[in-house]
């Protein structure tokens, strides 16, 4: 196959922005990253988006999928620039897992070069605390340290709550088996939570959404996750979850790598859910009011960062290049660099809504 040069009035690299510039592709891999010169096509070529926690899309959840819902959630996460993503399942009782587990093994393994790389998936719960959130806390329950080791290999990461007894010790050891542990649900102090981070936590699920408020005088998980450089706060950018202000507080602190955007998106169309979850004020809510998830994408959450006063580098960075390296795949993906995966995603230069994917590539 011929080399594929694929050129844009903006190209967002790790180094900062080529304008115009141009990323030429052989064999699925980059193999350059370059200015160029003369008129280029008027949008903005950035590496393809990494979410870390999608619960479904639209009339698509992530426990129920089968058959043709996986085709289904590949095409909606393709048109918002996802090209790598974790299935997402939240808490549960514990032999209600398996299932759902191998559904996500086997989409995993389908052989599609043309589908987004499911890279793991991410069990939020049901170790948590009390900050349960649209989690049932009937099923929130105590560290199960012989069901965590029986877990397949198709989890990757996994929220935990950092005030549970025997946290350390589980840590440490889904680590040693190249689990990524994030901490979340929490009413955690701030002492818990660096311990938490010194038995190997990496990664802090949707900071400031379920857990305790920062505190000047007691400042918790949110504020481990703002002060410690070991944790990776992610952020629901919807315009529901998070101020823009804190947005830019989080970006702000934690610099350039240092936070993650995520979705929390769920199908709460899916009828299968018992109708569980409406859309209200821009929102997917049970009916107590309690917030379940998001329904934005990965190139909103991305136009929403930027527009609340965030870079472009840093934004496009947050929502790929920082996931890939939670998940040690940096090597691989993530980011606009010779050697890696040609998955590529040019936004609207204006409103940054994704308008081309590419997977290895193959324009999608």
């Amino acid at each position: 196959m011929a080399v594929q040069t694929i050129a844009a009035s903006t190209v967002v690299t790790p180094v900062g922005v080529l304008a115009p510039g141009q990323v030429s592709v052989d064999d699925g891999l980059i193999v350059d990253v370059r200015a160029s010169r003369g008129v280029a096509p008027d949008r903005v070529l950035c590496p393809g988006f990494i979410d870390l926690q999608v619960n479904g899309h639209d009339a698509v959840h992530v426990a129920n999928a089968e058959g043709a819902d996986w085709e289904r959630l590949d095409a909606l996460l393709l048109a918002q620039g996802v090209t790598a993503w974790c299935p997402t399942l939240t808490t549960s009782p514990l032999d209600a897992y398996a299932a759902p587990l191998a559904r996500i093994a086997a989409a995993a393994a389908r052989q599609d070069p043309r589908r987004p790389s499911i890279l793991g998936a991410h069990l939020e719960g049901p170790f948590l605390g009390a900050a349960t959130g649209a989690h049932s806390a009937a099923h929130v329950r105590a560290l199960d340290r012989d069901w965590l080791r029986g877990l397949p290999e198709i989890v990757r990461l996994m929220t935990l709550a950092p005030e549970l007894e025997g946290v350390g010790a589980a840590i440490a050891e889904l680590a040693a088996h190249g689990v990524v542990v994030s901490l979340g649900h929490s009413h955690a102090s701030f002492d818990e939570s660096i311990a938490a981070a010194d038995a190997g936590a990496r990664l802090v699920t949707h900071v400031f959404n379920a857990m305790s408020p920062l505190h000047h005088r007691a400042p918790g998980l949110a504020g481990a996750a703002l002060s410690d450089p070991r944790l990776v706060p992610s952020v629901i950018a919807d315009g529901v979850h998070i101020h823009p202000a804190v947005i830019r507080l989080v970006a702000r602190a934690k610099g350039r790598g240092g936070w993650a955007l995520v979705t929390d998106a769920v199908g709460w169309r899916d009828e299968r859910t018992g109708g569980r979850v409406s859309m209200v004020d821009g929102a997917p809510q049970l009916a107590d009011g309690t917030i379940a998830g998001s329904a934005t994408t990965m190139d909103a959450a991305v136009g929403y960062v930027v527009r609340a006063g965030v870079g472009i580098t840093d934004a496009v960075c947050a929502a790929s290049e920082t996931p890939a390296r939670v998940l040690g795949v940096e090597t691989e993906r993530g980011s606009l660099v010779p050697g890696l995966r040609a998955d590529l995603v040019a936004l609207d230069p204006d409103t940054l809504a994704a308008r081309t994917t590419w997977v290895a590539g193959e324009r999608v």
